[in-house]
Order: C-alpha cells, then structure tokens, then sequence
C-alpha cells in the first residue's frame, strides 16, 4: 500500500492512496472534501482483489492549495497525469458530487486508448446545475452566490452546516444522526484551500457536461438518491442517463446526497454488481 504525491506540469502536488493490485478503481471525491470520503469503498473493493486509487483534487485535502486552475478542464487535466504516471489501462472511474462532473470531463476529454473500461456517477453534477434559460429545472445563481457568501464570511461554521443539515439527510425527522460522520467532513474541509474551495463552486455549479456525456461510450452507471438535497435529482441523474450513450440509471428511495457513507452496504454491492457486469 502506498500514498504518494505528483508534480502537475503547472507545480501543483496532487496527493494520491494507491492501495492493491488487479483492476484499477479510481474514486473522484465531491466538494470540499478528500480521498478520505471514500474510505468506506476502498477498504470494500481492496479486499474485492481490486487496485483502488483515490486522490484529493487540487485546492483540497493533501493536495497543493491553489490559487489558480480550480476549474473542470484543469480538475480532468491533473487525473490525466496521474493516470499516466500511474499507468492506468481499463480503469473504473467513480465519481461523487463535484467528482461525477470531473469523471464526465476526464472520460470525454482523456479515456480514450483503453485507458477507462466503465464510469459511474454518484449523485453528481451533470449535465449542469445552475438555472438558465437552456435549463430551466436549475438551481439559480442566488442558491450559488449564498454557499460563497456564507464560505467567505464563516468557513468553519458553513462546514458544520452542511453536513449536520441536507448533506447526509440529518435534517430529516427520522434520519439517524452520526456525530463522527459530520466532524469527518469537517475535518476534510478545513483541510482544503479558502480560495480554491470558493472558485470550486462556480465549477461545480456552471460548467455544462451535456457534450461530456454525449461523447463518453463506455457504460456508465448513474446512482442519485431521490431525496438528495444538495443535487436535485429532477434536474441531474435522469438528464445525465439520457445523453450517455450506455447510461444506466438507479434511483433510490430517500437516499441523501452522501449515501456513499450513509448507505455503504447497499451503493458498495450494487457498485461490485456493475463492476463484474
């Protein structure tokens, strides 16, 4: 097992897990967080014989705290480096949140030549959150322009919020509430670059993945709880499986946004399920 970090051709150091052997699993984690999101899978598919990878996109985590490039082009950019450096060949790309948008990029723009076998979107992005007269189900800006408001004024309170609120569904009269999970995220967060958490935000909100999707060709699994509070289900998953050209969608029943750790046993079997397909 190792971690490690590498130098992107701009300086940037971009940390990285790289545990295991046989076929490469690689785990895009969502905004603000870290590879740490996805402990709950890498322990799982380890002990499945898979090569699981995770790394903390610029700006966030371990990795270099960047004032520029905090973008979607520059996000798929840096996993094109990695994967070369770790010489990725029939990887699974799996993406929550922000990292489902970066998947869609980084297969469109850069999986070619056998380097992805299949991808799958958890709760994320694509094709495009914000609200605009080509997409009138969005979010609007005013939904936006509140997260950086509320980062620039009170970071550390912002990041207690959300996950002790509509991240996990904690808010919910029934939700079972995990004190460990929410200083987790926190933790995670605060990790992070101020600055390149802000930018984040306009690259998770308004970059458009429509030609993403439509270009992609390898099957693509596409999970959204239908109670996600963070990414909307009516204007995101749906959409998305429309354009992929082998998009499959699962749909599931009052699941949160962070079901990846709310519900770990049921997203990590039907994910094995998908992998072995």
């Amino acid at each position: 097992m190792s971690s490690n970090t590498i130098t992107t051709k701009d300086g940037t150091q971009i940390y990285y897990k790289d545990w295991g052997t046989g076929q490469p699993i690689v785990f895009h984690h969502g905004w603000p967080l870290s590879a740490d999101d996805w402990d709950a899978q890498m322990l799982f598919f380890l002990d499945k014989g898979f090569r699981v990878i995770a790394h903390d996109r610029r700006g966030h985590g371990r990795s270099s705290q960047t004032a520029t490039g905090n973008d979607m082009d520059t996000y798929s950019a840096d996993m094109a480096e990695l994967a070369a450096h770790l010489d990725l060949k029939g990887a699974i790309h799996v993406g929550h949140s922000t990292g489902g948008g970066e998947v869609a990029r980084y297969v469109a723009q850069h999986g070619g030549n056998g380097r992805v076998a299949k991808a799958v979107l958890i709760g994320a992005v694509p094709p495009v959150m914000v609200k605009s007269e080509k997409n009138p189900g969005g979010l609007a800006i005013e939904v936006f322009d509140g997260f950086r408001a509320a980062l620039a004024a009170n970071r550390a309170q912002f990041y207690y919020d959300i996950p002790s609120g509509p991240f996990y569904g904690f808010n919910r009269p029934d939700a079972k509430v995990s004190q460990g999970v929410i200083d987790n995220w926190w933790r995670q967060g605060m990790m992070g670059g101020t600055k390149a958490h802000y930018d984040c935000i306009k690259a998770f909100s308004e970059t458009d993945f429509t030609e993403d999707l439509k270009k992609i060709d390898v099957p693509v699994l596409v999970m959204h709880g239908d109670d996600d509070q963070i990414v909307p289900i009516a204007d995101s998953a749906p959409l998305s499986a429309k354009l992929l050209k082998k998009g499959t969608l699962k749909i599931y029943k009052g699941f949160p946004h962070g079901m990846a750790t709310t519900h770990a046993d049921i997203i990590n079997a039907d994910l094995l399920a998908f992998f072995k397909s």
